[in-house]
């Protein structure tokens, strides 16, 4: 897929999943700026096309890639359409907070499938190729929340570590082939989805006294997925305002 999306193979392919909204729109902005043919992925087909025609107005090149993340078979279908991607953000991820007990069990589910079970077959999928060409960067969004406990966060967190976890594993596994694997985690973001209320609480908690914007975290992923970056890999960057810090 990627070929024809890319014919004359000149320019390198990123694939951000969650691309449609907030950190992971900012994030193919900027990838795309940097000379990359952007994947967006998500599930809204209007939201695709608006992200593509955006990326494109800026002089930009992408195209839109639909996909569930919970379904095993739309992941599979979207690692074959990355083809030879030099880059992987996975970004994309549900979130649930609340009580516990409230939890029901089919969504604490869809928590895992959508955000670990689906970055790992990604991995799965798409590094193995990186370190056969040598080269490659994969970047998951992880979360102060997988290292900090929130009131009402527990399966989420869970989730977030969990991508933190497996990026270390993958790092030994992928990164002696020259496929650097890193980690962010954000603190509290202003973005769609997100009470800016909320945000503005947990922001107060930090160290510069705010949340962030989604272009912060952007500009930390796009260096991770430079050459600017060729040194750093099995590393989990916060970017946080210092919460964690202290």
């Amino acid at each position: 897929m990627t070929e024809r999306m890319n014919p004359d193979r000149k320019r390198p392919v990123a694939l951000v999943t969650g691309a449609t909204s907030g950190i992971g729109r900012a994030t193919a902005f900027k990838l795309a700026s940097d000379g990359f043919l952007m994947l967006v992925h998500g599930r809204d087909d209007a939201r695709g096309a608006e992200t593509v025609k955006l990326i494109e107005a800026d002089g930009g090149f992408a195209h839109f890639v639909r996909a569930d993340l919970t379904n095993p078979e739309d992941v599979t279908r979207l690692a074959e359409q990355a083809g030879d991607a030099e880059v992987l953000v996975n970004n994309a991820g549900m979130s649930w907070f609340g009580p516990t007990a409230d939890l029901d069990v089919s969504t604490f589910d869809r928590l895992f499938a959508g955000n670990v079970r689906a970055s790992y077959q990604l991995v799965a999928a798409l590094a193995p190729k990186m370190a056969a060409r040598g080269i490659g960067s994969i970047i998951s969004v992880d979360s102060m929340s997988g290292t900090v406990g929130l009131a009402g966060g527990a399966a989420y967190g869970a989730t977030k570590a969990a991508l933190s976890a497996m990026s270390r594993a993958w790092a030994a596994e992928f990164s002696p082939a020259g496929v650097r694997v890193n980690t962010v985690a954000p603190g509290p973001v202003f973005s769609e989805g997100a009470s800016p209320a909320r945000i503005e609480v947990l922001g107060s908690t930090t160290l510069l006294g705010r949340g962030a914007q989604v272009e912060e975290i952007a500009e930390v992923i796009a260096f991770l997925a430079s050459p600017r970056a060729s040194y750093i890999t099995g590393a989990r960057i916060p970017v946080d305002g210092g919460r964690t810090a202290v």
